[in-house]
């Protein structure tokens, strides 16, 4: 009797019959053979039917069959050089549980709108299954750095009652009878639980109220956001080109095949490793100045046409540096020598991706904390529980934030960074 197993644990099975639950990708003939794509959600193997040697009924089941139609399908693996796995099957019976009919998307070319519209089935395209193994696998690398670096993982709320950021695009729900607001960020918390644990981090959802159908924004994305004591700016920045050159490495190692699917130029990922290259924000304006932007001066914040700009003067991602507090959030340490710019930074991916850690070293003067709260219009009763951390037993610390999608779309090579997320409500309709 046959055996279960998966596509992914054929090579076990050589010479072997075994049953396998799957979906017809695609299906083609030739004559009294016909050629079956299968996958099942681990990988895809070419099931091969001879008319001789099934039994009429086999065979005319197999004709039936559609894309997307679901069946149990047995036979013998078999090693297969030219297979892209290695391996094939040849087809000794089906049990078709489902015929699919005018499945909606076909191996034409499709808008995006169409696909985003058809997210939940657009995600069993070969494309998209690898893009979400790869994400995956970049969710496992980060966890893993992080607890092999001596962080705990600690979990900020969703619900807030104020800005992170000091600022007004926030989703805004009632809390019972109190004013409420998805979260911008947790660092603020991550502060609080750097006091208690040394070097903590968060990994949860995080929310923009600013419509946006660009290439590299979302409203609803995932961040990680580390916080470390006793850390300055400089030791923050290492950590960070670490962080980043252990998560592709990991994607280089694990997942090879899957970059392959997605089209990627994997060279340009083999030199992402520490040390990164850095840059003031006073040498970038002159350097954006000098290559003819003539739309940015200092004191403005740059935009994805300057960032692009500045990536392409580097094969590896480039941290941004010292930028002016003027435009950067409240809790940024002014530079000691240099007081009207931030000990903060920003990275920025190769080949146009744009930011994907921003961070900085954070205020830890409660005299220079309470001058922030007035220059923003900061409520002192909101935020009291934040001043606290400076008040009982104050240290220098820093932080930064990875926003998970823009990285996978960066390590993906992707056009756009709603390809990287399951269900991208921030595009299409929410189902009931």
């Amino acid at each position: 009797m046959a055996n279960k197993s998966v596509i992914k644990n054929v090579n076990e099975h050589v010479g072997e019959s075994v049953v396998i639950g799957c979906w017809v990708n695609n299906k083609r003939s030739s004559g009294k053979i016909q050629f079956l794509q299968l996958r099942d959600g681990t990988g895809y193997i070419q099931g091969v039917v001879v008319k001789s040697e099934v039994p009429e009924e086999v065979w005319d089941a197999v004709k039936s069959l559609t894309q997307e139609s679901s069946l149990y399908v047995t036979g013998i693996i078999r090693e297969e050089p030219r297979s892209q796995s290695g391996f094939e099957m040849t087809v000794t019976g089906i049990e078709v549980l489902h015929l699919t009919e005018n499945y909606p998307i076909t191996p034409k070319e499709h808008g995006v709108d169409f696909l985003m519209d058809h997210r939940h089935l657009w995600l069993r395209a070969s494309k998209q299954r690898a893009v979400l193994v790869i994400r995956a696998e970049i969710i496992r690398a980060i966890q893993q750095f992080f607890n092999e670096s001596g962080f705990t993982k600690v979990d900020p709320p969703i619900l807030t009652p104020t800005s992170a950021e000091g600022t007004t695009n926030l989703f805004h729900t009632k809390y019972f009878d109190e004013d409420a607001y998805l979260t911008q960020s947790g660092q603020l918390y991550m502060e609080a639980a750097a006091m208690a644990l040394g070097r903590v981090y968060s990994f949860g959802p995080t929310f923009r109220a600013e419509k946006s159908k660009t290439r590299r924004h979302l409203i609803e994305f995932w961040m990680i956001e580390p916080e470390m004591a006793f850390t300055d700016h400089e030791e923050s920045l290492k950590v960070q080109e670490e962080f980043i050159s252990f998560v592709v490495q990991s994607v280089l190692k694990n997942c090879r095949a899957e970059l392959e699917a997605v089209g990627r130029d994997i060279s340009k990922l083999e030199n992402i490793k520490a040390p990164f290259p850095r840059i003031t924000y006073d040498d970038a304006i002159k350097f954006l100045n000098d290559k003819g932007f003539e739309d940015i001066a200092w004191g403005d914040d740059f935009g994805a046409p300057h960032e692009t700009a500045i990536a392409e003067a580097y094969d590896k991602p480039v941290f941004i540096t010292h930028y002016p507090a003027s435009f950067k959030a409240f809790y940024m340490k002014p530079d000691p020598n240099r007081p009207e710019v931030v000990l903060c930074a920003d990275m920025i991916a190769p080949e146009g991706y744009g930011e994907i850690i921003g961070g900085s070293q954070r205020i830890d003067d409660p005299a220079l904390l309470e001058e922030r709260y007035k220059e923003h219009n900061l409520s002192m009763d909101s935020y009291k529980w934040y001043m606290d951390l400076r008040t009982y037993g104050s240290v220098p610390h820093s932080g930064f934030g990875l926003g998970l999608e823009r990285t996978v779309a960066w390590i993906c090579g992707l056009d756009h960074v709603r390809e990287t997320i399951p269900f991208p409500r921030t595009l299409y309709r929410l189902y009931p």
